[in-house]
Parts: C-alpha cells; structure tokens; sequence
C-alpha cells in the first residue's frame, strides 16, 4: 500500500477529484492548507497599503491505494493539476506499513 499526498491549487481540486474518481479511487481526504515554495507569496493593496502574503492557500489531498494503482493516481493527479505556472504543487509518495478500517476491524488493503 501506498500513501499519495498532493498539495494542489485550490481551483484544480474540481478537476482532480473528477480525474481520481475515474483513476479507480474510491475515498481520500482533503484539507486546506498554506504554505509557500519556490514562488515565495506575493505581495497584494489593501485600503492603499501593500503588504506580503507570505502563505499561499493550497489544498491537500491524501490518499491510499494499492500498490498497482500508484502510476495511474500519480498520472491523474499530474493532468488535472497542472497548469504550467509556477505554484502547480508537489505529489509525495510513502509506503504504508498498515491500514485498519475502524468499523469492521479489518486490516491491511481490505482496510483501504
């Protein structure tokens, strides 16, 4: 089993939900987050004052498959987030030891 993290761009989330739904996934968790990398924020006018946002809004999303379904997920999320501009977003891929569905008790990728 594999854990799959994306941080996207909030806009992209309609498109990427859409794109894993049709990859084979069947749940995942989302959860706004901020954050900055190589873009560094921006600065914005407020009442005629400028100042620095530092953390840009960003979504993330966690998900868990098995192993055979990474590259698929992986390729979704890469199409349906990518724009070409800078702020796209990071995927991070980690093994997953063990998984257990809290209802039934079941273990592993019957858990999932």
């Amino acid at each position: 089993m594999k854990k799959i993290e994306a941080i996207i761009k909030p806009f992209t989330l309609d498109a990427v939900k859409q794109a894993l739904q049709s990859a084979g996934v069947s749940g995942l968790t989302i959860t706004e987050v901020k954050g900055f990398g190589r873009q560094k924020g921006h600065t914005e006018m407020y009442r005629g004052e400028e100042y620095v946002v530092d953390f840009v809004p960003k979504i993330r999303i966690d998900i868990v498959v098995k192993d055979d379904l990474v590259e698929q997920v992986v390729g979704a999320i890469l199409k349906a987030a990518h724009t070409g501009k800078i702020g796209d977003g990071k995927i991070f891929i980690s093994d997953l030891n063990d998984a257990i569905r809290i209802r039934t008790n079941e273990r592993g990728e019957s858990a999932i």
